[in-house]
Formats: structure tokens, sequence, C-alpha cells
């Protein structure tokens, strides 16, 4: 439920210019992203043609974590996110770095399972290139633009939120002609796996799912900008991840009806694939540029958020100093950059999309228990202003929802979670070790000498 909300908002250095209206699109933007371009397919090996059960499961489980985050971001509209969340409820510099390093190892992944979607068949409409050295290439490409600097607004970003609402939308109007035609099967939407029961298939599909409604957590760093954000947040956020859900469900839909499971599982592009399949005269080039358009700006916002989130955490001294080093002219954290785009290489030669999107879950599904876990936790912290608060059982059920999804996660998965955090780990002990040794210096640096250190930087 809504508190009653103070006409007064809280101070801030940051221009309040964000509406309603623009702060949904935003978050529509961020959750109606590149994953449901490539992820149909994989969806479909879990569920058959039941693509419309785990999304809406995906939904459901997202929303919970969704009112957490309302809440938090109301209760403490200056919060940095999850990370700042779990310092401020467990009081431990350990598990707030934790948290804020599954973010970003999220984020390193998230980019190389694009890069392989890039590289897949929606670029094979134009080019018969092989996909790793393609997706390595595409990630270069990628961390130059964002080297460069890439001056983000709004108003960009309502025109790639079109960009990629188009493509969705034509799988959806010219799948409904083809049906109206006489044309699909709408019996394969209750059709599953040989042998796996319904129940679940769904459940392993919804892991899968769950990586399409990922996104809406990045909005909380922008509270300090929008205006009324106790009363705009929320509305924003539940009204973007419902929109979300209604078009990621007709998209399953369509697609179970227009093209049977197996051949959607044989497609790296399989939205390509059913608009082919309906026969509708929309060049193929047109919709696999759509596509990479969504697929690539995905990449390009996710790498900015990593490679800052990492300069962020070394600033704070939570990792290797060196990583916060910019370039003197463009001022961009390019050792980040570097940094986060080779894990991204690295990552892509495991070359199999789904276990890179169950690995994001895996770590976000971290966070996420974390953030449910802090509103429990800091119901105990009374703020002078008002703010929106969720029922108390919802948090309570997102954390069963983390810990159910955390249970369906194969154990390969679990490996290469566990790799990214121990990488993590040793980069954080690096970084103490780095400031115990700086500390002990620290009475004979001159100070010509931190000059000298701030320019080099």
């Amino acid at each position: 439920m809504i508190e009653t909300l103070p006409d007064a908002e809280s101070p801030t250095r940051l221009r309040r210019a964000i509406t309603g209206p623009l702060l949904f699109a935003f978050i529509l933007g961020d959750v109606l992203g590149a994953g449901i371009y490539a992820l149909m397919g994989v969806l479909s090996e879990k569920v058959g043609g039941m693509l419309w059960a785990p999304l809406i499961l995906a939904l459901l489980l997202a929303l919970l974590t969704a009112g957490s985050y309302a809440e938090l971001v109301t209760k403490y509209p200056r919060a940095g996110g999850a990370s700042v969340f779990a310092e401020r409820a467990f009081r431990s510099p350990l598990v707030s770095f934790l948290v804020g390093f599954c973010m970003l190892a999220a984020g390193v992944t998230s980019a190389a399972g694009l890069a392989i979607a890039f590289a897949g068949d929606y670029l094979g409409t134009f080019f018969d290139l092989p996909t790793i050295p393609v997706a390595i290439a595409f990630l270069a490409i990628v961390a130059a633009l964002n080297a460069r600097g890439v001056r983000e607004s709004l108003g960009a970003n309502l025109v790639m939120t079109g960009i990629e609402l188009s493509g969705l939308v034509i799988v959806i109007v010219v799948v409904a002609g083809f049906v109206t035609a006489g044309g699909g099967d709408p019996s394969r939407l209750t059709q599953t796996p040989e042998g796996t029961p319904a129940a679940l298939a769904v459940l392993a599909g919804a892991v899968i799912a769950y990586y399409s409604f990922v996104g809406f957590e990045t909005s909380a760093n922008m509270i300090e900008e929008v205006r009324n954000p106790r009363r705009t947040y929320p509305r924003a956020l539940f009204a973007a991840l419902f929109t979300a859900g209604a078009v990621y469900l007709l998209v399953g839909l369509a697609s179970s009806i227009a093209l049977p499971a197996a051949e959607l599982q044989e497609s790296s592009g399989p939205l390509l694939a059913v608009v082919e399949a309906t026969g509708v005269s929309i060049p193929s080039w047109l919709f696999s540029l759509i596509a990479l358009v969504a697929v690539a700006n995905g990449a390009l916002l996710t790498m900015i958020m990593t490679s800052r989130l990492t300069y962020g955490m070394a600033e704070q001294g939570l990792l290797p100093d060196a990583l916060s080093r910019v370039l003197p002219r463009r001022k961009t954290p390019w050792v980040a950059i570097i940094t986060t785009t080779a894990a991204a290489m690295l990552l892509t030669l495991v070359g199999d999309l789904a276990t890179l999107a169950e690995t994001v879950v895996l770590l976000l599904l971290f966070v996420f228990l974390s953030a449910n876990v802090s509103v429990l936790v800091l119901r105990r912290d009374r703020v002078e202003h008002d703010h929106f608060r969720i029922w108390t059982p919802i948090p309570v059920l997102g954390i069963g929802s983390c810990i159910l999804l955390l249970t369906q996660q194969r154990p390969v998965v679990w490996l290469y979670g566990a790799a990214l955090l121990a990488i993590g780990v040793v980069l954080h002990m690096l970084a103490r070790w780095q400031r115990s040794r700086s500390a002990g210096r620290k009475p004979t640096t001159t100070t010509d000498d931190q000059e000298t250190n701030h320019a080099a930087r």
C-alpha cells in the first residue's frame, strides 16, 4: 500500500526532471530488452509449447522482489541499490561487497550472452560468420563505444525502446493474421516435453524466463531525479513490469502457435523463424535488423552499467585501485571497461546461451534475496518521510521465490557462479591489501606525490 505522502520532496543536488511516464518508459526499456529475442528457443527446450506458463510464473516471481525494491528505494531515496540496502541491514562490508559484485558479475555474464545472441541467426541473415569470433569482435566494438563516452538521455531510451517493442509487435500481429487465415496450431500451447511433468517443466522454464524480467533493479539509481518519487516510482515500476509481462505472454503464445517447439529450439534467432513461418511478406533483413539493434543496445547499456559499477566499487576501496583509472580527456573508466570486456569475452567461450542466462539469474537471485531480507530487517529503521510500504507477506514470499529458483539451478550453473564470486573475493582481498599498504605509507606521502597520483588517475 502507499502511505500518505507529503508535498515536499527530499533535497537533492540533481534535477528532478523525470516524470512518471518517462520513468515508466525507462524501466520498460530496461526490462523489455534483448533477452526475449534470443530465449524463446531455449525456453521451448524446457516447456515445449507451453511458453506462456513460465513467462507468467516468472512475472509473478519478479513482482514479489519488485515490491521490496519499491519500499527500499522510496524509503532510502538516495540509496545506490541492493548493496547499499544490504550495508544498512546487515552492517557488514563483506556482505555489501558480495551483493554488489553479484550485480557486477551478472552484468558481465549477461553481456556475454547478448554477444552470442548478436552473432547468431539474426546476424546470419546478412553474413555467414562463426559465432564466437563475431561475439568477441562485437564486445570489442561495444568497449570502444563505451570508452569514447556515451551520453545517454531518456529521449534516446524512448527511441530504442520503440525499436525493441516494434519487433515484438510485428511477431504478435503477423501471427494473429496467420491464425485468422487458418494457419498455426493452437494445440501446441498445452504440449510439454515427453516424459516431463508439466509442473516441473514450467518451474524449470521459469528459471530461464526470469532472465527476461530482470533489469528493473537498475532504476533504483535514478530515484533522486524522479519527481514525487514516493508516488511515482512504485506506479511506474509495477506498470512497466505488467506491460512487459503482457507483451511477453503474447509473444510466447504467438511463437508456440506458429512453430513446433523442435523448430524453435534449432534457431538462435527464434522470433525471426516465427515471422518467416507465417509467410507474411516482411523482409527477413528488416526484422533481423530490429533484433540486432535491440541486442546491441542491451549489451551496450549492460556494459556501461557494469564498467561504472566496477569503477565505483574501486573508488570505494572494494576492488583494486587500478580499476578506478579514467581517460584524461574522455573521463571514462578505461581500465574497468577493458577488464569487464575481457571477462565477457572469456565467458563467450562457454558458447551456451542457456547456461549464461541461468548464471545471470543465479547471481541476481542472491541480490534479490538480500533485498527481500533487507526490507524485513529495516522495518525497525524509522525515517522521517513517508514512503511506499509493501505488505509484509510479499517480501516473505519473495524470499521463498528466490530460494525456490535457486534450487532449480543446474550444477554447472552453480559452478560458474561460484567461480565468478571466487574471483570477486580475490579481487576484494587484493584491494584490502593495497589499502593497508597505502595506509602504512601514508605519513611519508607528500602533497606533491598525492597530486601526481591524482593526475595520473
